[in-house]
């Protein structure tokens, strides 16, 4: 038994090639082998929580997915085969060193990718921002249609598409009108002449508001005089919708119909004016000009 022991140990000792003063035998492949066999273990089962993790939160975007594990993948392989080469003795010092220069330049070339990159999966992770979802980027109102790895993919109200960086989806103020319901309310501003009867204007436009038959029931409309400005009188009314990709047409259909109950009782909607007032030399030498032009 142990002359078999001994033939083993000495077969498992055979020198095989030298590369860099370290010299590889069976027994160093054999142990370089199992830990890329553990490491490509671990980066399934890696995997596999990602996965999970990803199908509980809700993305079904499997081409996202896929990258982000295939990425994973790749990564702990990297590891594995440097833990690898480490343990069958290889000094990997020069090696990562100058991997590490070459990681740096390469990080500041593709900063902006990496960055997007990062907000993607961040993206996916949170679901604060979905498929289908209606936000403000930018001012404008748009419909997120797929989120990629690098930049998700949006649609206007004009038809058009849109890609947009992950990095500005993460990093600056975002709107989303759905993130927890559809509801949202459609405002119109208008401003009545100071000589309108505020009583019969604030009827009207309740009754204007209530009668609208897309508006939510379940939530009134609300009617406010929000100020007196410089040549009108200045009113909000405000009704709530359950489809704020929407929001445009109806405000048109909620201003229309402002402006026609208006009309119907007789009050007038008021325009800038300005009053222009002459100091007493100025009239008089006006009322001269006249008479002498003769008009």
């Amino acid at each position: 038994m142990n002359g078999f022991v001994g033939k083993l140990e000495q077969l498992v000792s055979v020198k095989l090639f030298t590369v860099g003063g370290t010299t590889v035998t069976p027994r160093t492949v054999v142990v370089a082998l199992l830990i890329l066999a553990v490491f490509a273990l671990l980066s399934r089962l890696i995997q596999r929580a990602v996965q999970r993790a990803f199908r509980h939160r809700g993305v079904k975007a499997e081409g996202n997915v896929g990258a982000i594990s295939r990425l994973i993948h790749y990564g702990v392989v990297l590891v594995g085969v440097g833990v690898a080469l480490q343990t069958a003795g290889f000094d990997l010092t020069a090696l990562f060193a100058a991997g590490a220069v070459f990681a740096v330049g390469i990080g500041f070339a593709m900063q902006n990718i990496a960055q997007n990159f990062v907000s993607g999966v961040i993206l996916l992770a949170e679901r604060a921002i979905k498929p289908n979802d209606v936000v403000e980027v930018g001012g404008r109102v748009v419909r997120v249609v797929k989120i990629g790895i690098r930049a998700t993919i949006v649609r206007t109200r004009d038809g058009e598409h849109m890609i947009v960086p992950n990095s500005q989806l993460v990093q600056s103020t975002v709107k989303n009108y759905t993130l927890e319901d559809s509801i949202y309310r459609v405002r119109a501003k208008v401003g009545l002449v100071y000589g309108a009867d505020i009583a019969v204007a604030l009827e009207t436009l309740e009754q204007v508001a209530r009668a609208i038959e897309w508006r939510l029931a379940e939530r009134d409309p609300i009617v406010l005089l929000t100020g007196f400005g410089d040549s009108s009188v200045d009113f909000d009314i405000s009704v709530w919708i359950d489809d704020p990709w929407e929001s445009a047409r109806l405000l048109s259909q909620l201003n229309q119909a402002v402006w026609w109950a208006l009309k119907e009782k007789g009050l007038t909607i008021a325009f800038p004016q300005l009053d222009v007032h002459f100091d007493p030399p100025v009239a008089t030498g006006f009322e001269k000009l006249t008479a002498v032009s003769g008009g």
